[in-house]
């Protein structure tokens, strides 16, 4: 496997520090308000690596954070008049509704910031005895970032360019306006905690340097989140952890691509901010979740309503495929007859080409596109009536459902009964359309008594009047069907 490495900027083979242990560390959420698609987006990469990482044979470590508490959640419950932590908790709680419905695995350990105190306080005096961070006068605690020479190497940045655009403002008590803070003097009403600098409480940086020691020998295998935290937090993570260890803090740095929608960048300020459920409320979970990987993970993904629908019918496509070929394994009877080799070697190529795109910095457009290879190399068989009828075509479409059913695993999509996914999908855009499936029905058995009348005028008005609503008729040997056009 090779990973790109964000400190190194480039691919690498990816090798485990451990054998086949894997440390991996996420950053999470800030538990103040809903999930948006860009939470939605970052964790189905990592979720993805997880699961491919797995999937692969390696035991692995998965360190998920919470930040419950942070000046956002502060804010947020002083204007709800609650505490804090009752604010985080209820955030959290939302947090796993969206993910479970996303089909998000839980990590080894998710561990919160007021749990973990203790540790970032032992690290805060580790890193003052070292020399690398100071107290001030009124509690606050900063690290200096001029005391580590490394500052930069995983954003790029430099200090110099850096130092030109920063401030120290009034109040402040930083000896130099890059330094930033480890530990906060509480202010009065908020939630503090006792440390050898008065009462306080963490900054957000330290928190996950602490709770990646506390879970992971270090270096970590891998380190991850979205792209706008490369700096200035992964690069504070950095620059504490080492400086207080001695040691790389993570070996792989994997950060994932921004979510724009219609090609501007997310923002509640220009009205074109989405929640998880906002999305969910009209498109079922596994759209989004295949939505979200159809580009590669370190690109910028644009979103929009149009582009979902077409991940739906992308979705589609491969359920209505997969329904078929159970219909075709449903069979009793199978002829003993030649089948052509090139085929089973076309499917010998798809799944190796699926492993390649995969094991290729997790590329998850390109594992899709093979896919569909797959999907239509099935289609192929089903149209031809020898080879669909023959001990070969079986074998073919077993092996096909079987990969679908690894590929599924490892993607975290397509995991459902065919049929049954395929009704939901219907009703789901039914009620976008405003469509009413009792409606819809009631007409399905006028039509049939009317055909079952040899009333075919009624009839065709009766379809007529279901295309009129946007709903195409299907007759099969089991009576009809119906679908959003």
């Amino acid at each position: 496997m090779r990973l790109y490495n964000t400190l190194k900027r480039r691919k690498e083979a990816f090798t485990p520090a451990n054998d086949n242990d894997v440390n991996m560390y996420v950053c999470g959420i800030t538990a103040y308000d809903l999930c948006h698609i860009g939470h939605a987006r970052s964790s189905v990469v990592f979720d993805v690596l997880y699961r491919y990482l797995n999937h692969e044979g390696y035991n692995v470590n998965f360190i998920r954070n919470f930040t419950d508490i942070d000046d956002k959640i502060i804010k947020r419950a002083a204007e709800v008049g609650k505490e804090a932590g009752e604010i985080a908790e209820k955030f959290i709680g939302e947090f796993y509704v969206d993910m479970d419905r996303l089909g998000i695995q839980r990590p080894t350990v998710e561990p919160k910031c007021t749990e973990h105190i203790p540790e970032m306080i032992d690290l805060t005096k580790r890193l003052i005895d070292k020399g690398h961070a100071y107290a001030t006068p009124s509690g606050d605690v900063y690290f200096k970032v001029r005391s580590f020479d490394g500052y930069g190497k995983l954003s790029g940045r430099n200090i110099d360019e850096l130092e030109s655009g920063a401030r120290i403002a009034p109040g402040e008590e930083k000896q130099d306006p890059l330094d930033f803070a480890l530990w906060k003097a509480a202010k009065p009403g908020e939630p503090f905690w006792e440390s050898p600098w008065g009462q306080g409480r963490p900054g957000w940086h330290l928190e996950c340097s602490a709770m990646s020691e506390k879970y992971s020998p270090l270096p970590l295998d891998i380190h991850g989140g979205g792209q706008d935290l490369s700096f200035p937090h992964h690069e504070n993570e950095v620059a504490q952890s080492e400086a207080a260890t001695g040691k790389p803090f993570a070996n792989y740095w994997v950060h994932n691509g921004f979510v724009q929608i219609n090609s501007e960048k997310m923002s509640k300020s220009l009205g074109n901010f989405f929640t998880i459920r906002d999305i969910l409320d009209k498109f079922l979970p596994e759209t989004l979740r295949y939505f979200l990987l159809t580009m590669h993970y370190r690109s910028p993904l644009d979103f929009s309503f149009d582009a979902l629908e077409e991940a739906e019918k992308g979705v589609k496509r491969i359920y209505s495929a997969l329904s078929q070929i159970d219909v075709e394994l449903a069979k009793e009877k199978w002829k003993k007859s030649p089948f052509p080799e090139d085929l089973t070697k076309e499917l010998d190529e798809i799944e190796k080409h699926f492993a390649e795109a995969m094991a290729d910095d997790l590329n998850t457009a390109g594992a899709l596109g093979h896919i569909f290879s797959a999907i239509r190399l099935a289609g192929r068989v089903a149209e031809d009536k020898n080879l669909r009828k023959s001990e070969g075509g079986r074998d073919l479409f077993a092996r096909i459902k079987a990969d679908m059913a690894d590929w599924g695993t490892i993607l975290g999509i397509f995991e459902r009964e065919p049929a049954e996914f395929l009704l939901e999908l219907r009703d789901n855009r039914a009620a976008r359309a405003g469509i009413d499936p009792a409606k819809v029905q009631e007409l399905l058995d006028a039509r049939a008594q009317a055909r079952k009348d040899k009333d075919f005028e009624k009839s065709d008005a009766i379809r007529d009047e279901l295309a009129a609503m946007q709903v195409e008729v299907h007759d099969t040997p089991q009576g009809a069907t119906w679908d959003v056009l």
